[in-house]
């Protein structure tokens, strides 16, 4: 293992790893402890008290991020030519249908989210095999199956993220990048533990939020402490 600089041994003896942090001192801290040449991505993971093995204790939903995610997400809009050009005026990187529908295919997944029209869906079902495992494939729930394909490019881009509970009952979500200010982490944060809030399940029994830790790229996992997030 490569030895610590003078500056990483600084920067880490402020974190404690069996403390447990202020939603505050957490967006604080891990900018602190990263120490990264490059804007490293923060992210929170979330343990639900759930069983996402059963459907009605699925938790799924859409959020934005009031600062976004400070990432530039690639959009390919997959719609009818009558649409094009609006998705294209929206911000769309790729726009087009049966030419990228082969490109995907053929392999080419550089793309971070797809949207497209509930009339074309039928092929891009064909899809599924190559989207599905790549967490791509576009979903009415999520808002990228639309007839509004301009307002979906322009909610991506302003930060509009989609969450699931993955099969051990945890969510993970980018939330910003270090370079963000701590209040803009905090706040990134709150929003998207106030939506995962209201989208508790009636069939879950006992703790609903089990845990939550903020970290970057790079950093190890800060505790945070749920008493310190109003509402929850």
């Amino acid at each position: 293992m490569a030895k610590l600089t003078k500056k990483q041994k600084e920067a880490l003896s402020k974190y404690d790893a069996s403390q447990v942090y202020s939603l505050e001192a957490a967006s604080s801290l891990v900018k602190e402890i990263t120490l990264t040449k490059f804007d490293a991505s923060v992210d929170v993971d979330v343990r639900l008290g759930v069983d996402p093995r059963k459907a009605d204790q699925m938790v799924r939903g859409v959020v934005a991020l009031p600062h976004g995610t400070g990432k530039d997400i690639k959009v390919l809009v997959l719609c009818t030519p009558d649409k094009a050009a609006e998705a294209t005026e929206a911000g769309a990187d790729y726009v087009g249908l049966d030419d990228y529908i082969a490109k995907i295919e053929g392999g080419w997944t550089d793309i971070d989210v797809i949207i497209t029209m509930p009339n074309v869906m039928a092929k891009v079902g064909r899809l599924g095999r190559v989207l599905g495992p790549r967490g791509l494939m576009p979903n009415p729930k999520s808002g990228t199956v639309t007839l509004d394909v301009a307002k979906a490019v322009r909610e991506v881009k302003a930060g509009k993220i989609d969450f699931k509970v993955d099969k051990f009952g945890i969510i993970h979500a980018g939330v910003g990048k270090v370079s963000f200010s701590p209040e803009q982490i905090e706040e990134n944060v709150k929003e998207l533990i106030m939506t995962i809030s209201k989208l508790k399940p009636s069939s879950s029994k006992g703790t609903y939020f089990k845990s939550i830790h903020l970290s970057s790229t790079m950093s190890p996992g800060i505790a945070v402490d749920k008493g310190s997030i109003q509402g929850i």
